[in-house]
């Protein structure tokens, strides 16, 4: 090869070496952009847990314990919801019949609770109609402690009362 071709080709291969540097810093200096799209779907959630499932009453006199409370103390209850807004948490409870000792009945109705936490409220069990435990007008976690009462009387026969299930439903539509 000769010299003045050689030299002409090492000028070839420096000015492609300038040209790529001089791209390069001009893309640096002009970036590229491009948008992307998050979408995230929030659905009605509810959660629901109590502390204890299983209430016992112990005999006591009826003079002295007029309100026998349950044997486990409160049950701590912790209601978790999501919900749009406008609408509202609902915690309920049914029983699934009253207390019956073969064929004595203590009418479920003898069975009361108190409540405490934002939102809950005390009542009266019921086993036709659901009873409120507990209501929310926004999303959240809600804590509170519900304490069970069950009137004692002179009138009740002896025996084993029992046992009736008390089903909570949380709704968060």
């Amino acid at each position: 090869m000769r010299p003045g071709l050689k030299q002409a080709g090492r000028c070839g291969w420096l000015l492609v070496a300038c040209l790529l540097a001089v791209t390069a810093d001009a893309r640096a200096q002009n970036p590229r952009t491009a948008n992307e799209t998050v979408t995230f779907v929030v659905a009605a959630q509810a959660n629901l847990t109590l502390s204890a499932t299983t209430q016992t009453f112990p005999n006591a006199d009826p003079d002295t314990v007029p309100q026998i409370p349950a044997s486990q103390g409160p049950v701590t209850i912790t209601t978790k919801g999501r919900t749009a807004p406008g609408n509202q948490i609902i915690l309920s409870a049914l029983a699934s019949d009253d207390l019956r000792s073969g064929t004595n009945t203590i009418l479920i109705g003898a069975l009361t609770w108190t409540a405490s936490g934002t939102g809950y409220v005390g009542g009266t069990m019921n086993r036709t109609t659901a009873q409120q435990v507990g209501l929310w007008s926004t999303s959240g976690n809600f804590g509170g402690t519900q304490t069970y009462l069950l009137a004692n009387s002179w009138t009740y026969p002896t025996g084993n009362y029992g046992p009736v299930t008390l089903t909570y439903t949380l709704s968060a539509p």
